[in-house]
């Protein structure tokens, strides 16, 4: 059984905590970056896809290093979450729904069932499937060509509200008909998405549990098929990621107790705070970034790197 370094656990920290919210897919960096590396680094793949997950030092790693990820957008939307969770709370007491942020919380729990009754049922046989470079590879590069398809059916989805606000523009129904939100017209928040959309865009995640397929972009591509601008769907995304992640992490937390985290309890230490801060900043990023920007460049960068990767590894 291969050690983790202090070396490797603050690069793969630092890899986790970047690539979990970029829609670049974590999972498969987590697998490729070591097969590139080959040696030691090769090895701790070996053990990411074995049968038993007990046994494996790096599954153990990684899933430190989502809680810690977790934690980071936890902080950052610190507020949101206050404001939701006590919604929630109060949805329960009053049986009824009378707030957007009362709304959103029944969205986000609607949209986790999906990917929590998948992962826990399909989760480890995905991992000891498809956990391997050349898969990885493979989906990497499928992930690429979701991201643009998405982009694709969103400029499409604008130019026809575009068409249509021009042809109506002269009356008071067409004022109506452009500010109403619906799929395929102007632009929707979250506070008109469905509940049955949000199932939709939720069931998008369990995709993610395919090494080389990304939560967040996945996620943003439902959001955006479903009529959310960019930075409406990102933040959806994460809040989505926030509690599956973290359950995820906290579920088998306790592998490190064991067989798996004997020697590895300074490195993992040490991977958490790298991903935590890397996750940190890249929230703070995107954020931003998805204000005025597309998912256009992360799309190429998977097109390449995956096709790079499965011409290596294949």
């Amino acid at each position: 059984m291969v050690e983790i370094s202090y070396v490797q656990a603050i690069v793969i920290g630092i890899l986790q905590g970047i690539t979990e919210l970029f829609p670049i897919s974590s999972l498969g960096h987590s697998v490729l970056l070591p097969a590139w590396l080959g040696g030691d680094w090769a090895a701790l793949v070996t053990q990411y896809g074995t049968d038993d997950s007990s046994q494996s030092p790096y599954l153990a790693f990684i899933v430190a290093l989502h809680v810690a990820t977790a934690i980071a957008l936890l902080l950052f939307y610190w507020r949101d979450w206050v404001a939701i969770i006590r919604a929630w709370f109060t949805t329960i007491r009053t049986r009824s729904v009378t707030t957007s942020t009362e709304r959103l919380a029944w969205l986000i729990v609607i949209a986790t069932i999906p990917v929590g009754i998948t992962g826990l049922v399909l989760e480890h046989s995905f991992r000891v499937l498809f956990a391997k470079p050349a898969a990885a590879a493979m989906f990497l590069t499928l992930n690429g060509v979701i991201l643009l398809a998405g982009e694709r059916l969103r400029r499409r989805s604008d130019a026809r509200a575009a068409a249509e606000t021009l042809d109506a523009s002269a009356s008071l129904a067409a004022d109506h008909e452009r500010r109403r939100a619906v799929v395929g017209g102007t632009r929707r928040s979250l506070d008109n998405l469905s509940y049955l959309e949000a199932a939709v865009i939720g069931a998008f995640q369990t995709f993610a549990l395919l090494a080389g397929i990304s939560r967040s972009g996945i996620t943003m591509v439902g959001g955006l098929v479903r009529g959310l601008d960019h930075e409406d769907a990102l933040k959806f995304s994460f809040l989505l990621a926030t509690p599956v992640i973290l359950a995820a992490g906290l579920f088998k937390i306790p592998t490190l107790a064991g067989p798996a985290g004997d020697g590895i309890h300074g490195q993992v230490i040490v991977g958490a705070i790298a991903a935590g801060l890397a996750a940190y900043a890249s929230v703070r990023f995107l954020t931003r970034y998805f204000t005025t920007r597309t998912l256009t460049p992360f799309a190429i960068y998977c097109l390449v790197v995956g096709t790079a990767s499965l011409i290596k590894f294949i």
